[in-house]
C-alpha cells in the first residue's frame, strides 16, 4: 500500500466526525474499512483488532483510570471543596481579588487530589462564581479565573489523561507525573500574580472585601484551616508522594487514593449508599467511554502503521529536511488546533502515535530518545491546555459555562486572553530550559 493510502485515514476521521459520529465510532469505522481493504478483506483486518484488545486488556498502568476516576467522583460529593472554600478564603480575602486567588488555590488542591479532568471547573464554579457574582467581581476576571484555574487538572497531577497518555506514548506515567507538577505549580502561580497585579491596578475588577465582624480568631482560623487542608494534603501525599518515591507504582497509589476518598467521605459526614451508587455509575460511564476510545485509537494508529503511513510520514520528514525545532513546532501547532474541535482523549490518541517517532529521532540538548518523549508530552499537554481556554472554539469555557451561563455570554475572550499567554510563557519556559529539566529526569523517564 502507498502512502497516500495511509494518509486518507485522517481526512476520512474528520469527515465521520464533523458528519457528527462518535469519536469512537469514527476511529473504529475508519480502521475497519481501511484495514479491510489493506488485508484485501480478509481475516487479518480481525486479527489486527483481536491483537489489539489484548494490548488494551493486559496494560497494568490502565487499571488506575477507574480508580483515579471513582476517587474524584466520590470526592466531588464529599464536601472537601466546601471546606477548602471556606479555609481558604479565610486568608485571601483581604487580598486584591482575594476571591480569585483563592479560588486558583482551591482550582490546584481540588484538581491534585481528585485526579479528574472536567471535575475542577465543575465543583469549583459552583461555589466561586455566586461569590464573585455577589461582590462585582469583573465578568471577564470570574470567566477566565474558573477556566484557566479548571484547565489545570489537565496538568496537575494526578491527571487521569496522563495515565492514558503514558501507554500510548511509551513513556513512564510516574516520570511523566514529576514532570508534569513543576509547570503547573509554576504557571498556577501565575495566574496568582496575575490577579492580584490586575487587582492593584483596577480595583474595581477585584475588589477586597471588606472586614467582617463575624471572622474568627487567629487560632480559631488555624483549626478551621487544618481540618479543611490536613485530609486532603494526606490524600495527594498518599497518591503523588508514593509515586515520586518510588513506594508504589500508579496504579497502586490510585487504588490508596480511592480508598482515601472513601475515608474521607465517612469523615466529613457526607457517605451516604446515594453518593456511592453515583460515584460508581459515574466511575463506570466514564472509564467504559475512555476505555472504548482507547481501544479504537489504538487500532487506528496499528492499521495507520501497518499500511505504511507512519514510515511514509517520517520519509515526507526527511525530505523536507526539518530540524527538530521545526518538527517539534509542526505538531504543537497541530495539537493546538486540534484542541479548537477534539476531546483530549481523542487528540492523544490520533496525534502521538505518530508524534513519537519523529521526535524521538532528534537531538533536543543531548536528551536521551525517553527524555525526549516524555519532555515532549509534558510541552503536548501544556499546549493542549491552552487551546481549550483559545477563541473561536475554547471547549473549556463550555464546561464551565453551566456553573453561570450568563457569565459567558460575552467576557470570555478578554477574560480569558491573560491566562492564555500565561499557558505560552510556560510552554516557551518547558522547551527553553530543557537542558536544565532533563539533567534532572530519572533514567525511567
Amino acid at each position: 500500500m502507498s502512502v497516500e493510502f495511509a494518509l486518507w485515514m485522517f481526512p476520512v476521521l474528520m469527515l465521520f466526525i464533523f458528519l457528527g459520529f462518535p469519536v469512537a465510532f469514527s476511529l473504529l469505522s475508519v480502521a475497519f474499512i481501511f484495514g479491510a481493504m489493506r488485508f484485501d478483506f480478509n481475516i487479518g483486518v480481525v486479527n489486527v483488532f483481536a491483537q489489539t484488545v489484548d494490548e488494551i486488556a493486559s496494560a497494568y498502568v490502565l487499571g488506575a483510570v477507574p480508580l483515579f476516576i471513582f476517587m474524584g467522583s466520590l470526592l466531588e460529593r464529599s464536601g472537601i471543596a466546601e471546606r477548602l472554600f471556606e479555609a481558604i478564603h479565610m486568608w485571601t480575602r483581604r487580598l486584591p481579588g482575594g476571591l480569585a486567588v483563592g479560588t486558583v488555590v482551591l482550582c490546584v488542591i481540588f484538581a491534585a487530589a481528585s485526579g479528574v479532568v472536567g471535575a475542577t471547573e465543575s465543583v469549583v464554579g459552583l461555589l466561586a462564581i455566586p461569590v464573585m457574582l455577589r461582590y462585582a467581581y469583573d465578568k471577564g476576571l470570574i470567566s477566565g479565573t474558573i477556566c484557566a484555574g479548571g484547565s489545570l487538572g489537565t496538568i496537575i497531577p494526578p491527571s487521569v489523561v496522563v495515565v492514558i497518555l503514558g501507554p500510548v506514548a511509551d513513556v513512564d506515567v510516574g516520570g511523566l507525573f514529576m514532570g508534569m507538577l513543576f509547570p503547573g505549580l509554576i504557571l498556577a502561580g501565575l495566574y496568582i500574580i496575575y490577579i492580584l497585579g490586575r487587582c492593584m491596578i483596577w480595583p474595581e475588577d477585584g475588589q477586597r472585601l471588606p472586614p467582617d465582624e463575624n471572622d474568627p480568631a487567629f487560632m480559631q482560623k488555624i483549626w478551621i484551616t487544618a481540618i479543611a487542608l490536613v485530609p486532603p494534603l494526606i490524600l495527594i501525599f498518599s497518591v503523588l508522594g508514593t509515586i515520586m518515591l518510588g513506594w508504589a507504582t500508579p496504579t497502586e497509589a490510585a487504588a490508596m487514593g480511592a480508598a482515601g476518598s472513601v475515608i474521607m467521605t465517612l469523615a466529613y459526614g457526607n457517605f451516604t449508599l446515594k453518593a456511592l451508587k453515583e460515584a460508581l455509575v459515574k466511575t463506570t460511564l466514564v472509564t467504559a467511554m475512555i476505555l472504548m476510545i482507547l481501544l479504537a485509537g489504538k487500532i487506528f494508529a496499528t492499521v495507520f502503521t501497518i499500511s505504511g503511513g507512519l514510515v511514509g510520514t517520517q520519509q515526507l520528514v526527511s525530505a523536507a529536511n526539518l530540524s527538530g525545532w521545526e518538527t517539534l513546532g509542526i505538531l504543537l501547532l497541530l495539537a493546538f488546533i486540534a484542541g479548537f474541535v477534539l476531546d483530549l482523549i481523542s487528540i492523544i490518541l490520533i496525534i502521538i502515535p505518530i508524534a513519537m517517532p519523529l521526535i524521538e529521532q532528534f537531538d533536543f540538548y543531548g536528551m536521551d530518545a525517553n527524555q525526549v518523549k516524555t519532555w515532549f508530552c509534558i510541552l503536548f499537554l501544556i499546549v493542549i491546555q491552552t487551546s481549550y481556554l483559545t477563541p473561536p472554539m475554547a471547549l473549556q469555557s463550555f464546561t464551565c459555562g453551566e456553573s453561570a451561563p450568563r457569565v459567558w455570554a460575552g467576557p470570555h475572550v478578554q477574560g480569558c486572553f491573560a491566562f492564555i499567554v500565561l499557558g505560552k510563557v510556560i510552554a516557551w519556559f518547558s522547551s527553553s530550559s530543557s537542558q536544565h529539566w532533563h539533567s534532572g529526569c530519572p533514567n525511567k523517564c
